[in-house]
C-alpha cells in the first residue's frame, strides 16, 4: 500500500504539471476529419490492426515470417500482462477524468492511464519489425507513430503514459527479439 500512496502522490504532481500539454493537444485537434482519423487509429490499435498483421507476415515472408508471428502474439501476450499489472497497481485515473477540460473523444478499453497499452504494443511490434522486417517496419511507422499521438489527442493519456507506454513495449519488444534471434 505504501508504493500505490508514493504512485499516487507521484502521479497527482505529474497530472497538474501535463495537465496544460494535454489540454492544449486535446483542443487543438477538433477539425472532424482529423478527429475521426484518431478515432480510426484508435480503434485499430485496439488490436485489429496487429492481428491483421500477425495473421499477414507469414505471408509477406514464409521463410522467417510463421516463427515471427508466433513470437509476435506471444510477447504480445506477456505486453498485454504486464501493461494490465502495471495499471491496476499505480493506478493513474485518465485525464478526462482528473480534468473535466480535456474531451475524452473515445471510450477507452479500461479505467486507468499508466502506461498506455496501445502504444505499448505498438512500439514493441515496430521494434520486432524492425529487428526482423525492417522494410516492412518503415511501411508500419506512421501507423505506429499515429496510434501514440491518438492516446493523447483523444484526452485518453498523457505524454507520460505514452513515453511509457513506448519505453516499455519497445524494451519489450528488443528483448524478445534477443531472446529468440530469427
Amino acid at each position: 500500500m505504501a508504493s500505490t500512496s508514493k504512485a499516487s502522490r507521484f502521479f497527482e504532481l505529474a497530472d497538474q504539471r501535463e495537465f496544460a500539454v494535454c489540454q492544449a493537444i486535446n483542443r487543438s485537434v477538433r477539425f472532424p476529419p482529423v478527429l475521426e482519423y484518431f478515432r480510426l487509429v484508435s480503434r485499430l490499435g485496439d488490436g485489429w490492426f496487429w492481428y491483421a498483421l500477425i495473421l499477414s507476415i507469414p505471408l509477406y515472408n514464409s521463410s522467417t515470417g510463421p516463427t515471427l508471428a508466433l513470437q509476435m502474439a506471444i510477447t504480445g501476450l506477456i505486453c498485454t500482462l504486464t501493461y494490465k499489472g502495471l495499471k491496476r497497481w499505480l493506478i493513474r485515473e485518465r485525464p478526462f477524468i482528473s480534468f473535466p477540460a480535456i474531451n475524452c473523444a473515445t471510450p477507452p478499453l479500461d479505467r486507468y492511464s499508466f502506461p498506455s497499452g496501445h502504444t505499448l504494443h505498438a512500439v514493441c511490434f515496430q521494434a520486432m519489425l524492425f529487428s526482423a522486417l525492417p522494410l516492412l517496419a518503415w511501411c508500419i511507422l506512421p501507423f505506429t507513430l499515429s496510434v501514440a499521438a491518438s492516446r493523447v489527442v483523444l484526452g485518453l493519456h498523457y505524454p507520460s503514459d505514452v513515453l511509457a507506454g513506448a519505453l516499455i513495449g519497445g524494451t519489450m519488444g528488443w528483448i524478445s527479439m534477443q531472446w529468440i534471434a530469427i
